[in-house]
């Protein structure tokens, strides 16, 4: 069975900003970025995503495509006979211990979905959604069926293939997601007071930087791009020679950081013009965000669209996490797809179980002094990923030569020697130089 192609361009740029714009736009950055002390926080971000997450980005792009193979037989063809190929497995390692975590916030997102449907947020004060929510995730048989509920979609969608089923789903959500998230930003900086949540948001205070506020920044511009864990070799792999490597980066990098923006203007300045606190941690969206909505002229209504879009966007992204597992599993046989992802999508739903008791039934089991949810959140997030990306910037430029990936990346666009020395020396030297001095820092070792 032959390699599985995109459909059309459009399709691959709208699935790949998918798997980025998921979770970690939407739900994790507003929170990092609230507890990182929002100005500051987003310009370092911004300034990771441009000079680290782009330049990995059109990296993990050329070995995909060159390849035309899933994560571990990619680096294995371009390195022979050595341990490169770990990088991914490591990536599908990370992956499934990522989706099994975050399928559990996708659970809740069904659950509140469901509960504001129904009507079941009406009526409630400012201070009773945050209740609300602790005693919803606490709930063991509702959250575990929900999670059950957010893996069975990926799996249907993902089952069908890379045309059939994820570039079709992709190309309805993301115009979806734009347009609904457009509605919600014009909505929130209507508010009155909302200028103090664009000032917060906007306005870097560099008081608030500190060594684990970087590392934040540079794990969150590799988690919302869905970099070091191979994706984009995995997405890159369906693509014909024709594609242009640099113009879909420079695609997805700018829709990827227009929903981060707009997440921010969505909801910083509702959380400031109703006086609450934006450090709320992982709960603002679920405990926060409602008492805004709340307040607001057809809230209720905006409440639904909000997370009508924010299930689009972590469907999107889930698509891409056990993509890379499936196409692992399936490199010697890709008929046997649709079995490969049922077993994938199960056995990811079974590791999850712990994770989405974390806040029930084994609230008190502690690893570090984390519960299991917090404990893969922070390996996948600070450990896993950078790692990855890591290993990725120093593999590139070691087993390619200057002039193949000279070649791949001119491909489909045009030779410009400016562009590829200024990508090929960041990835090359800035890449690993960053990601290793924020590790020191974090260890205490400089």
């Amino acid at each position: 069975m032959s390699q599985e192609q995109w459909n059309s361009k459009l399709g691959f740029i709208f699935a790949a900003a998918g798997s980025a714009i998921g979770l970690g736009a939407i739900w994790k950055f507003p929170y990092v970025a609230g507890t990182g002390g929002g100005g500051a926080f987003f310009l370092v971000f911004l300034l990771f995503t441009l000079l680290l997450g782009a330049p990995l980005l059109l990296g993990e792009f050329v070995i995909g495509r060159r390849t035309q193979s899933d994560a571990i037989t990619a680096y294995q063809k371009i390195a022979l006979n050595s341990y490169w190929g770990w990088i991914g497995k490591l990536g599908v390692i990370t992956c499934f211990i990522l989706l099994s975590f975050y399928s559990v916030v996708g659970g809740w997102i069904i659950l509140y979905l469901f509960e504001a449907i129904r009507g079941g947020l009406n009526g409630l004060s400012q201070d009773q959604f945050g209740p609300l929510f602790g005693e919803m995730i606490s709930e063991p048989i509702t959250t575990l069926f929900a999670q059950f509920l957010f893996i069975l979609l990926t799996i249907l969608v993902v089952a069908k293939g890379v045309q059939k089923g994820i570039e079709r789903a992709s190309k309805i959500m993301m115009p979806a997601l734009f347009i609904l998230f457009l509605l919600l930003v014009i909505r929130s900086v209507s508010l009155e007071g909302a200028s103090e949540g664009i000032k917060f948001f906007l306005y870097p205070d560099f008081s608030k930087l500190t060594s684990e506020v970087i590392l934040l920044a540079l794990g969150q511009a590799f988690f919302t791009l869905s970099l070091g864990v191979s994706a984009m070799v995995t997405y890159a792999s369906y693509l014909p020679k024709t594609q242009n490597l640099p113009k879909s980066m420079f695609s997805i990098i700018l829709m990827n950081l227009l929903i981060v923006l707009l997440a921010g203007l969505a909801i910083f300045p509702g959380v400031f013009s109703f006086g609450l606190e934006p450090d709320a941690g992982p709960v603002l969206i679920f405990a926060v965000l409602p008492a805004v909505f709340s307040q607001m002229q057809f809230g209720l209504l905006f409440f639904i669209a909000f997370l009508l879009l924010f299930l689009f966007a972590a469907l999107t992204s889930a698509f891409s996490m056990i993509e890379i597992i499936v196409a692992a599993m399936t490199r010697k046989d890709r008929s046997k797809r649709k079995k490969a992802t049922w077993i994938a999508g199960l056995s990811i739903f079974v590791v999850g179980i712990p994770s989405c008791l974390s806040y029930g039934l084994m609230s008190d089991v502690l690893v570090f002094n984390l519960t299991i949810f917090d404990l893969f959140d922070f390996a996948v997030s600070n450990v896993f990923i950078p790692l990855g990306a890591l290993l990725i910037s120093i593999f590139i430029p070691l087993k390619l030569s200057k002039s193949e990936l000279m070649e791949e990346i001119s491909l489909g666009s045009k030779k410009r020697k400016v562009f590829f020395l200024v990508w090929y020396y960041l990835l090359k030297y800035f890449t690993p130089l960053a990601i290793v001095l924020v590790f020191l820092d974090v260890l205490g070792l400089i």
